[in-house]
This record gives structure tokens, C-alpha cells and sequence, in this order.
């Protein structure tokens, strides 16, 4: 029998706090008996019958978009190619601070090896139903009260973590196992301090 671990990955690619975790379970993978499969799911789901001011509300609707192609995505090639997908809008998004629009997740669907006239979903409501249905299958594991990302693995599912800088090598890997711990533990709930730094994406 494997000891390998099947963890569950749900992301909206703008959020800065989802890509820093993203890029710490790629370390982990690295030192531990994991495999990744990743899941969609949007911000803009998440907050839509919250109490939230307007103008994040507008910020919110505007990361729809990405969301939509990575779902257009997952529907011609399959979730496998998610993660690839994932990593070259997010470094885009996040790495290199550029422009959250059409162009550049055209070029990140052509750096995945990807159709990029998959961006015309940017636009679309074609594949919206498919966006709530992966998002309200990851939101069913851990309540509404969370964010992105959320990690399911083992039967457990929790919201997090959120850290910055990016954990690297051992220090990922103590992370992980430290995780799997309390996630693990029967009645944890919630472990939480204010955050006192930007996400920082090295």
C-alpha cells in the first residue's frame, strides 16, 4: 500500500495569500509523499451575499475572470492541467505584478502549452455553474466563515495556511507535518493571529 497523500487544492488565482501557499505545497511535494490536485474556486462566489464595501465588492467581480478561463480550461484538457495553468497566471499575477486582464491569461493558457483562445471565457457565464459547483465543494468542508485557499487531505480540510515569506526546503516540510497535526486533531478548530506583513512572493 502507498503512503502517498492526495491533497486537495482549492484556489482563486488573484488572491496573494492562496498563490503564497500554492508555492509552499510545491516545497512540500518536493520532501514529502504528497500528490497535488488542484480545484477552482472564486472570490467573487465567496462574497457575493456578504456585507462588504462597495468597492471591494467591484474588486471581487473583477477576479471572476480568471476563474472562468481556468474552468474553460479544465473542461477541453481535464483538472490535470490546472496546477500549470495556475502557476503561470499566478506568477504573472503575483510575481511580476502584471496586468489581471485578457492579455496576459492569454499568454499564460500559450505557457501552459494551452489553447489560449480559452480567454474568451474571461467574458463569458458559459462555465459559471462549474465555478460554484467546485467552489461549494470545497466551501462544504470547512463552512462559510474562510477564504482561499482551501487544502483537503485525509479527511481533513482547513482553510490556510497563511504565511509570508513562502516556507522553503525543511521549513516547508515542518510546516506540513505541524499542519497535518492540528488538522488532524478531533474538535481543532482554529488557530489564528493578525497578520502583521504583506505577502511576500520569495
Amino acid at each position: 500500500m502507498s503512503d502517498r497523500k492526495l491533497v486537495d487544492f482549492w484556489f482563486d488565482p488573484a488572491c496573494p495569500w492562496a498563490w503564497i501557499t500554492s508555492r509552499w505545497i510545491h516545497e512540500v511535494a518536493a520532501l514529502r509523499p504528497i500528490d497535488v490536485r488542484w480545484h477552482i474556486m472564486s472570490l467573487a462566489v465567496l462574497n457575493e451575499d456578504k456585507d462588504i464595501p462597495a468597492d471591494y465588492r467591484e474588486g471581487v467581480k473583477k477576479t471572476l475572470g480568471a476563474v472562468r478561463v481556468l474552468a474553460a480550461a479544465a473542461d477541453k484538457y481535464g483538472e490535470q492541467v490546472l496546477g500549470d495553468l495556475y502557476t503561470e497566471i499566478g506568477r504573472r499575477f503575483h510575481d511580476e505584478g502584471r496586468e489581471r486582464g485578457r492579455d496576459t491569461i492569454a499568454e499564460a493558457l500559450t505557457a501552459a502549452g494551452l489553447d489560449p483562445a480559452l480567454v474568451a471565457a474571461h467574458d463569458s457565464d458559459e462555465y459559471d455553474e462549474e465555478i460554484r459547483r467546485s467552489h461549494g465543494e470545497g466551501i462544504e468542508l470547512v463552512g462559510q466563515e474562510v477564504g482561499t485557499p482551501v487544502i483537503a487531505v485525509e479527511g481533513a480540510a482547513f482553510f490556510g495556511p497563511v504565511v509570508s515569506p513562502i516556507p522553503r526546503g525543511e521549513a516547508a516540510a515542518r510546516l506540513w507535518d505541524g499542519v497535518l497535526l492540528v488538522a488532524g486533531t478531533d474538535g481543532f478548530f482554529e488557530l489564528k493571529r493578525s497578520r502583521t506583513r504583506n505577502p511576500i512572493f520569495t
